[in-house]
């Protein structure tokens, strides 16, 4: 597996998949799966969510998956947390990164974690404490959830934005992550509020969450690049989305996200074809399940050379 690479790619299908799935993948074939995604050439994934079992069943398992995960040289292992509650569980498993969703929207606030904006602040606050005291080594995301906007507010105003970013910067979070969580996001839209993001809290801004929902996921990932983003959430076979949002399907394919970013000779250190063969058991552990991406079905151009042997040439 390479460190030396020009783009990180995310991988958040067992998260951010999985809990938009009904049927819960069972523990060994989530462990195959990372285990497949990381033999690939994935560096970070997000394992699960430590979240409450009778809210998401699908993530009852994440524990176990995270010490599996954290078994694996070389890989970063992300998990999302609501609050301090389960912030407190993914420490002590080890996580080596925690996100936290920080919705701009208030109302899906309210809808996706049951909190305020007072309330999500505080607890942020709570975690990043918890976090310097016990556990340093540790990094802390927030992920902005309706940044670009929201299926229940509607338009999510980009100085809303924009203040919740720095709001979480003044907190402690190690990064802010702009998500389009409902894919409301345009190309211009995308280059804007980064700008006016990194213009604000510098080198804490972090990386896109992007859907593509209405077709817009991969220009938008063009846009974000285009403004210095070098990080990018995706999903194998673009499953997943956020349960509490109506119409957020559609995280951006993680196999044709790699093809974009290597065709443009920016290197991601995944092997793509490695990377489609893990789908496998993706379809073998969620039969009838829909799973998307245009590379997998096309194949990849003849003659296509991946950036890290363009390197080398």
């Amino acid at each position: 597996m390479s460190s030396a690479i020009d783009i990180l790619v995310s991988e958040v299908g067992p998260r951010d998949g999985l809990q938009s799935v009904k049927r819960a993948m069972p523990t060994a074939d989530k462990k195959r799966w990372i285990s497949a995604l990381a033999a690939a050439g994935l560096q970070e994934i997000e394992v699960g969510s430590f979240v409450s079992p009778k809210a998401l069943p699908q993530m009852a398992d994440t524990a176990e998956i995270v010490q599996h995960a954290i078994s694996i040289p070389g890989l970063r292992v992300a998990a999302l947390v609501p609050n301090l509650k389960y912030a407190r569980l993914a420490l002590e498993a080890g996580a080596h990164l925690i996100t936290i969703p920080v919705s701009v929207s208030e109302p899906h606030s309210i809808s996706n974690i049951r909190m305020t904006h007072p309330q999500i602040i505080a607890e942020v606050k709570a975690i990043v404490a918890l976090r310097n005291e016990a556990y340093p080594q540790v990094k802390i995301d927030t992920g902005l959830s309706t940044a670009f906007g929201c299926t229940i507010q509607g338009i999510v105003p980009e100085a809303d934005t924009v203040r919740m970013a720095v709001t979480m910067a003044e907190a402690g979070v190690d990064a802010v992550n702009l998500s389009d969580t409902v894919g409301y996001a345009n190309p211009a839209q995308v280059k804007r509020l980064f700008t006016k993001v990194r213009a604000e809290i510098g080198d804490k801004t972090g990386g896109a969450h992007l859907h593509n929902t209405r077709g817009q996921g991969l220009a938008n990932v063009v846009a974000a690049l285009d403004v210095g983003v070098t990080t990018f959430d995706s999903s194998q076979g673009g499953i997943g989305g956020c349960p509490y949002a109506p119409g957020a399907s559609g995280n951006i394919v993680t196999e044709d996200l790699v093809f974009l970013l290597e065709s443009m000779g920016l290197n991601t250190g995944i092997d793509i074809e490695a990377l489609i063969d893990a789908r496998k058991i993706l379809l073998e552990a969620l039969p009838g399940e829909a799973i998307y991406g245009l590379v997998p079905d096309a194949g990849l151009p003849k003659g296509f050379v991946p950036a890290r042997q363009l390197a080398l040439t």
